[in-house]
């Protein structure tokens, strides 16, 4: 299939690359902006911010989508939270995003290093905001994190519900809305927040339900993006979705009530998420922006 004009590659700047690289290799951190390979590492990177990776870089599940490493995960690093926050001290962040690999090996799902790890965070910069992005979680381990109140959680759908059993064939999509109303029943005042790929055989209609489903569960911040191959590995792309409909689900997202919808080919979850929190907490720019 031709790679369309507006599928452009992304060459990061190498002195970018190798100062980001060697702060976060020297504190032993992994971020999913490398072992997910994700296509806006250069930019992330040139701004000097990344979207941390804890509890390793081993994922006990198999999406196929996915360019994270399967298999059975290392012990779990214990200084992983400290080290998370003096990266988050010496890059002078003022909003960071925390994910994990999923780790059905341990009884809390990882819970309890989201929350230390939030915890040493908000110590070094207190006034920063902090958004985490969860795997699946019983509701128990859930509220370890909800208890704590980041400013935003979370959990991405990835894509429409007939695609689960060939793109995430050990999740179920209703195990995901339902994790993410059971984030709002236990606070409300924290932001929600899913995102989704486009291009891996799915409709418009079918998209526009996955989008009515996360309304029902009163997700506040959606993200759209283009699904591309990682490598050989992986899934192919099915189809290259336009600007213009990119745009056009931003449109209908605004309508159907979120806050904020990130919608176009480069669009990852964790993508300018500080800009999008502050859009979704100010009418007046969230206005603008329909």
């Amino acid at each position: 299939m031709a790679v369309p004009e507006w599928i452009k590659h992304h060459y990061p700047k190498p002195e970018a690359l190798r100062e980001m690289k060697s702060l976060l290799h020297s504190l032993h951190i992994h971020t999913v902006c490398e072992e997910a390979k994700c296509p806006n590492i250069g930019e992330c990177f040139n701004k000097q911010t990344a979207t941390f990776l804890i509890l390793g870089d081993i994922c006990t599940r198999k999406c196929k989508f996915c360019g994270i490493k399967k298999g059975i995960p290392l012990p779990v690093d214990y200084d992983e939270p400290q080290h998370i926050a003096k990266a988050v001290a010496k890059l002078n962040l003022s909003h960071t995003v925390i994910t994990s690999v999923t780790r059905d090996d341990l009884e809390d799902s990882g819970s309890g290093q989201f929350v230390a790890t939030i915890k040493e965070v908000k110590k070094v910069k207190p006034e920063i905001t902090v958004e985490v992005l969860i795997p699946i979680m019983n509701n128990e381990n859930l509220r370890r994190i909800t208890v704590v109140a980041p400013e935003v959680i979370n959990h991405n759908m990835e894509t429409i519900k007939r695609l689960y059993p060939e793109v995430r064939p050990i999740y179920q999509y209703d195990d995901s809305l339902n994790l993410l109303a059971e984030i709002k029943s236990q606070n409300p005042s924290i932001t929600t927040k899913s995102g989704f790929m486009v291009g891996l055989g799915e409709t418009e209609t079918e998209i526009v339900e996955l989008m009515e489903d996360l309304r029902k569960q009163k997700v506040d911040i959606i993200t759209i993006g283009q699904y591309l191959r990682p490598s050989g590995s992986q899934l192919p792309v099915v189809e290259y979705i336009s600007p213009s409909q990119f745009k056009k689900y931003e449109d209908v997202g605004y309508k159907m009530g979120f806050k904020y919808v990130v919608s176009s080919p480069y669009v990852r979850s964790s993508y300018m998420a500080k800009e999008a929190l502050t859009n979704a907490e100010c009418p007046i720019k969230k206005g603008d922006k329909k």
